[in-house]
């Protein structure tokens, strides 16, 4: 039946006091997230919510006249916990001191150890998963969002990803307070996997320096680099991304879109500065664009005239440091670069005569 309708704010309790204010903000069109409310927090506001029946304008505009008072009476509010706390100061702490932070709140039950767990690297996932039972891993993966679980099983030998494939089918009677003392193992196990000083890998590094150091200077080091370690100046290499490398790497379909997120000034200076091999990567970029657009572009660069080698370099950087930018964003894809081996044919032979 419900409740009749009630005349006074007096005859109500602080629970159906704020069934009304959440009720009228929802009717509104207001957003609320109710989610962040403890579980029984949340069962006893439906179970008010479905209990109360009519109430009259003068009790509702006197429960949002109490409610705006207790606002404004209010001087400064904290999140609560740990994970609100962590959001707010976002930016204001280094990301190691924020791990920690949310490492050790899931451990001591004042946080959701699997948030945690969710934000672990990859590398470290994947390691977790190797070493920990199988039961153990099926739960972890079960845990992770879909897309981090993908790419965490693509970095396991197969024998490895098929045992936890096969267990993750047996963990679905597992309990809540189960999975929080496996959240929490994991946790301690994962402090105690040994990390690196030093965060990627040297080839990567060494190529992305070289790739913004001017080209006398890449050469040099990368001849230096093959007489003293080979196989570390390919890794080397592979690496590195350069106006050179763009015919090779880029496929033509993305020209236009490219060629849209460089300033025309600059691409007008590269363009007009490229001498020599420089000249391929010309002719690929124009010939990726409508003839009309080409024939234009060619009339401006030759209203440019000469352009010094230090600014050209530095606007085939800039196009460089554009396309890299793109790739980071998931706007483009490079070609995969060929090693040299790979990229060596045989020489044809004659054939006999």
């Amino acid at each position: 039946m419900g409740v009749p309708a009630l005349g006074a704010t007096a005859g109500l309790s602080p629970r159906q006091k704020a069934a009304v204010i959440v009720r009228l903000v929802l009717a509104e069109g207001g957003d609320i997230d109710l989610a962040r409310l403890p579980p029984e927090l949340q069962t006893d506001l439906a179970q008010e919510m479905a209990l109360m029946g009519m109430i009259d304008r003068e009790t509702r505009n006197a429960i949002v006249a109490e409610f705006c008072d207790r606002l404004e009476a209010v001087g400064l509010s904290f999140p609560g916990d740990i994970d609100g706390t962590l959001d707010l100061l976002d930016g204001h702490l280094s990301p190691d001191t924020t791990d920690q932070l949310r490492r050790m709140a899931a451990l001591h039950g004042a946080g959701d150890p699997w948030d945690s767990i969710a934000a672990l690297p990859p590398a470290l996932l994947a390691e977790l998963a190797r070493t920990e039972a199988v039961e153990i891993g099926a739960v972890m993966f079960s845990k992770l969002p879909v897309p981090r679980a993908a790419e965490v099983f693509g970095l396991l030998d197969q024998e490895r990803a098929r045992q936890i494939a096969y267990a993750m089918s047996l963990t679905g009677g597992i309990t809540p307070e189960a999975l929080q003392r496996i959240g929490r193992a994991l946790i301690q196990a994962a402090d105690a996997v040994p990390q690196p000083a030093l965060e990627g890998k040297a080839g990567e590094k060494v190529g992305a320096i070289l790739n913004f150091s001017p080209s006398s200077m890449r050469d040099s080091v990368l001849a230096g680099l093959e007489d003293d370690d080979a196989a570390f100046a390919g890794e080397v290499r592979k690496t590195i991304f350069t106006w050179a490398h763009i015919p090779r790497r880029i496929d033509r379909r993305d020209i236009a879109r490219i060629l849209r997120e460089v300033d025309n000034p600059v691409l007008l200076k590269a363009l007009a500065g490229a001498r020599g091999p420089a000249r391929e990567t010309v002719d690929f970029l124009l010939g990726g664009i409508s003839s009309r657009l080409a024939e234009s572009m060619r009339e401006e660069i030759e209203a440019l005239g000469k352009v010094s080698a230090r600014d050209a370099e530095e606007a085939m950087d800039q196009v460089v440091v554009t396309i890299r930018r793109m790739e980071a964003a998931g706007d483009l894809f490079l070609i995969a670069q060929e090693t040299e081996e790979e990229g060596e044919e045989e020489e044809p032979q004659a054939p006999p005569g």
